[in-house]
């Protein structure tokens, strides 16, 4: 716990201070526990990949990487061929490895880690157009960098490149489907089977996406492509006890993520880093200075980017645990100098994350590259299901400007058979009245039945989003008006309104002299 501290308040990725742990542990360190078991290492990798990756694919919201695919399966397959053939180059010609053990190198250090990104940038409002490329980019990028290290480190000549990329192609084409098939009839199965207890929620979630990636895996498909997908279908498909799911996720993630950590700090002898830190640090350099700003500016040249976007996604490259457990497949399969490989990797995952770190967040403001602080914040909503009374309890959590304050219970609209039953407002719960006025902070407790419980999260939705007047705008969302931007007859168009329906609806708040208005000021 207090490495999380240490790292939240430094900017540094807790990687760093796991490994340290792992190291001080290890040989040359304070209890010199003797390790070098690789094999265990990369199972046990593996699995806290898993872990790693279907947390990750949780937490990824589909309305802000859905634009962003595009641009990230450019970056996950163009990008990683430009940035392995440079840092290949670059290992063999400046540092003198041969062309196996570059290909590794080139090919393991190629993928980039959500996990230290975030980390670093949480305090840091991004557009949604960045933070889905990144995120899309760190699920995507595994795959292939896994077929290509696994290529790589296979006994006998390495396959002509056509060869490796039908391969990848395949792969990822297996695993996408499964994922998909996976995620999509596990929401399902969720959303329509009771289970007795909710704590078993979020074990069945996290189950059904470890299944995705067994199931691609047998199927000789992309595991982790697999798992990724199956949890960004789960993550967006409104199943119930959400927020407890999503914490469960979050812990297993962080479990995930220190053992994983500590056990290849464990795994490294110190002693040996020394005679392999300055190839790491020219192999690091022209893969950060070079190698990834082409591979960005190469495989994004379709999209339109502004330049200093992509910069920022040049820097923001950041490498984790991924590159040190692939590094160790090498090592397992025992190719000549593998350990040295395995050195220089980890010293650059170290050093260039100790640089990037810190840096991407005063980079970030340099560029003047931040979130509109005017934009919406998204509604929390939990819904816990009612089975035996046939309907949804939805929890409403009313965030930092979101335009539902200001906004009274009654002008919520929200469809027949759903109402407010309950607000807490500073640690106090009441029943509300029809005309009770919503504030920032809020917990809203509603009641809906099983038909209208998608309609009145729509509408809720709505309302945080665009305020009371959500659908007179064309604000999606169900209730009064809808949003056809018409009269509830549905005869008369309300364009001479649109100046005043917008006044109304920044912050949804009414005018000084209003009646909503003077109610507001008595509560």
């Amino acid at each position: 716990m207090a490495a999380v501290r240490i790292s939240s308040r430094s900017g540094l990725p807790s990687l760093l201070l796991y490994l340290g742990i792992g190291i001080a542990m290890g040989q040359d360190g304070i209890f010199d526990v003797k390790f070098d078991n690789a094999e265990l290492t990369q199972v046990i990798g593996y699995a806290a990949l898993v872990v790693i990756l279907a947390e990750g694919g949780l937490g990824t919201k589909w309305k802000e990487v859905k634009p962003a695919l595009p641009a990230a399966a450019a970056l996950s397959i163009v990008g990683v061929g430009i940035s392995v053939g440079i840092t290949a180059s670059a290992a063999h010609y400046l540092v003198g490895l041969d062309w196996r053990q570059a290909l590794i190198i080139g090919a393991v250090v190629s993928s980039t880690d959500a996990a230290a990104v975030f980390s670093v940038l949480r305090k840091v409002p991004l557009p949604s157009r960045i933070t889905g490329v990144l995120e899309a980019e760190s699920g995507f990028n595994d795959a292939p960098v896994v077929i290509l290290v696994v290529a790589f480190s296979a006994a006998g000549p390495v396959e002509h490149w056509y060869v490796l990329v039908g391969e990848i192609a395949l792969e990822l084409a297996i695993g996408a489907a499964i994922g998909l098939a996976v995620g999509w009839l596990g929401s399902f199965g969720i959303r329509h089977v009771a289970l007795p207890a909710s704590g078993l929620y979020p074990i069945a979630v996290m189950a059904i996406a470890v299944s995705a990636y067994a199931a691609g895996a047998m199927a000789h498909g992309s595991g982790f492509l697999a798992v990724y997908l199956a949890a960004m279908v789960l993550g967006n498909s409104k199943l119930p006890h959400w927020p407890a799911t999503r914490g469960f996720a979050d812990g297993l993630g962080w479990l995930a993520q220190i053992g994983m950590f500590v056990l290849l700090g464990l795994l490294v002898t110190p002693h040996d880093l020394l005679q392999d830190f300055w190839p790491a640090v020219i192999v690091g350099l022209v893969l950060t200075a070079v190698a990834r700003p082409l591979s960005v500016f190469i495989s994004l040249a379709p999209f339109r980017l502004p330049k200093r976007e992509k910069a920022l996604m040049s820097w923001a490259g950041l490498r984790g645990a991924v590159p040190i457990i692939l590094a160790t497949i090498p090592m397992v399969s025992g190719i000549e100098g593998s350990t040295r490989v395995f050195n220089i990797v980890f010293v650059l995952v170290v050093v260039y994350t100790l640089i990037q770190g810190p840096t991407l967040p005063w980079l970030a403001k340099a560029l003047k590259i931040s979130e509109d602080p005017s934009e919406t914040s998204d509604l929390g909503i939990e819904s816990a299901p009612l089975e035996r009374l046939r309907g949804h309890l939805l929890s409403v959590a009313v965030p930092g400007r979101s335009r539902m304050h200001g906004v009274e219970v009654a002008e919520l609209r929200l469809p027949a058979g759903a109402a407010v039953t309950l607000v807490v407002r500073d640690g106090n719960s009441f029943v509300p009245a029809p005309s009770t006025v919503l504030r920032h902070g809020d917990e809203l407790l509603v009641v809906a039945t099983d038909p209208v419980r998608d309609a009145t999260e729509a509408r809720l939705r709505a309302v945080g989003e665009g305020g009371k007047l959500a659908g007179w705008l064309g604000t999606g969302g169900t209730g009064g008006t809808g949003g056809t931007g018409r009269q509830e007859n549905g005869t008369a168009d309300v364009p001479h309104l649109a100046k005043l329906a917008r006044r109304f609806a920044k912050g949804g708040e009414a005018g000084p002299g209003s009646k909503a208005g003077g109610r507001r000021a008595h509560h």
